[in-house]
């Protein structure tokens, strides 16, 4: 989740070393690294094209920001628990082992989007996340206008959606939420959209034996999906609702196993705002849902 226009991201400020108390802003120090400055990421609805979407980029245009509850005041119910954020390209250059530092056990880090696009940090992201000892998973921005669910499947799990049993690979994420650059539903009608969720689920298990993640919104599944129920006995889900004590969940599903509830969260590693996720259960059902062993 990138930042932009009056939550653009901030910078950490030098440290200034002052000699005798006169020595100028000019020599000021910095006293330590931070992660680079990321370039700011086209907000929701001006034109978010092929390659530059990210996770959250339609839920804003459901749930904006500031809408509603500072997100930025994050209270004890949110930040206990199993916690995790999830990060593209828009982050720039991050830190694991400070983010690792910071209290954070799994990131969800993007792959792919469409057929044709790999994000140019997934790499180094997911290897270094790794490295640092945070169980990581990838993720695909669908663009279900463009091609079938099958070919965006195959796409992804050839690209970095691929799953091993090593303690440190989460199960890939299907991120299918409100059109950044169109119609909220791609111009599908809720047939045909059951049918592209269900054939990109069926073939990214058949390439990888796991079950696909299902990121949305409930406004989203229920407008786009018709409330539909059919991916609830298989797929993990994880809602996007920001800034509230509780998310809602859809009428597909009976719960959560991911929230995203901030998308202006702050962590060690990272510079400027980052989504904060939290997982329903303990790190050992995170590692078992990692392993497939639950």
């Amino acid at each position: 989740m990138p930042a932009y226009s009056s939550l653009a991201r901030r910078g950490r400020r030098p440290a200034v070393v002052l000699l005798g108390g006169l020595v100028s802003a000019s020599l000021a120090l910095t006293l330590a690294p931070t992660a680079a400055a990321a370039p700011l990421a086209p907000p929701p609805g001006k034109d978010v094209g092929p390659g530059e979407a990210y996770m959250g980029v339609g839920t804003r245009i459901e749930q904006g920001l500031g809408a509603g509850p500072d997100e930025r005041t994050i209270g004890p119910a949110d930040t206990s628990g199993v916690q995790g954020i999830d990060v593209s390209h828009w982050q720039g250059s991050i830190n694991w082992s400070s983010v690792k530092s910071a209290g954070m056990s799994f990131a969800y880090i993007k792959a792919t989007e469409g057929t044709n696009y790999k994000d140019d940090r997934f790499s180094a992201n997911y290897t270094n996340a790794y490295n640092a000892g945070i169980i990581r998973g990838a993720y695909h921005f669908a663009r279900p206008n463009a091609s079938s669910g099958t070919a965006q499947a195959d796409y992804f799990a050839s690209n970095g959606g691929g799953w091993s049993r090593d303690n440190r690979t989460l199960p890939g994420v299907l991120d299918i939420e409100h059109n950044p650059s169109g119609a909220m539903c791609y111009g599908l009608s809720t047939t045909q959209m059951r049918t592209w969720i269900n054939d990109f689920h069926a073939r990214y298990k058949a390439r990888t034996t796991r079950d696909v993640v299902i990121y949305t919104t409930a406004s989203w599944w229920n407008t786009c999906t018709g409330s539909w129920s059919g991916m609830a006995a298989k797929s993990p889900f994880w809602v996007a609702h920001w800034g509230v004590s509780a998310p809602t969940v859809p009428s597909g599903f009976p719960t959560w196993t991911f929230w995203q509830y901030s998308a202006t969260g702050r962590v060690g590693g990272v510079s400027g705002d980052v989504d904060r996720n939290k997982f329903n259960g303990s790190a050992a059902r995170l590692l078992a849902l990692a392993n497939n062993t639950a």
